[in-house]
């Protein structure tokens, strides 16, 4: 499996139990959904390695609490720490509406009053507020808020995000 066909679900942050349990911190608002997988990737110096799962439980709300087969002791846990954990984009559920996923959305166009702004090149997240990276038709670089008030539609189709931006924001 290639990382580019996978989503990152977490990373690996310590251990729990002298059996090999694993705690992993996920990127989610819903960790329970974690809890029923089979086997789960992890980012080793080789690639991504499929690890099959024997229970997988939350810890403290949070966490998840985890055991593969393979992992048997509190060595071979050791060598886990710190490791990403990734899945199939196809096991990403389906979201509707004005909700996506970033990776879903590079090269989609930005729509205002029915004129393309420009095409999303990236995503920023690394701030208090997740950017679009809009390249203009002008072939300049934009920014614009990921902000539920200002997206008015995002139509998956045509591949195009319909916003309603505040009078000024694209010149800034």
């Amino acid at each position: 499996m290639k990382k580019e066909d996978c989503f990152y679900v977490g990373t690996i942050v310590g251990k729990y139990s002298f059996k090999g349990e694993l705690l992993i911190k996920t990127d989610s608002d819903t960790p329970e959904d974690y809890t029923r997988l089979e086997s789960i990737f992890v980012e080793l110096n080789t690639g991504l390695v499929p690890f099959f799962i024997e229970k997988c439980q939350l810890h403290k709300s949070a966490l998840l609490r985890i055991k593969f087969d393979q992992v048997n002791n509190e060595q071979e846990a050791e060598s886990l720490l710190k490791k990403e954990v990734y899945l199939p984009l196809s096991m990403l559920p389906t979201l509707e509406d004005t909700k996506f996923y970033y990776h879903e959305v590079i090269g989609f166009e930005i729509i205002e009053e029915n004129q393309s702004i420009g095409t999303v090149i990236n995503i920023l997240d690394q701030g208090m507020q997740a950017l679009f990276e809009i390249k203009k038709k002008d072939g300049n670089l934009s920014l614009i808020p990921i902000h539920d008030d200002l997206i008015l539609e995002v139509n998956r189709d045509s591949k195009s995000i319909h916003v309603q931006l505040p009078e000024g924001l694209l010149d800034l």
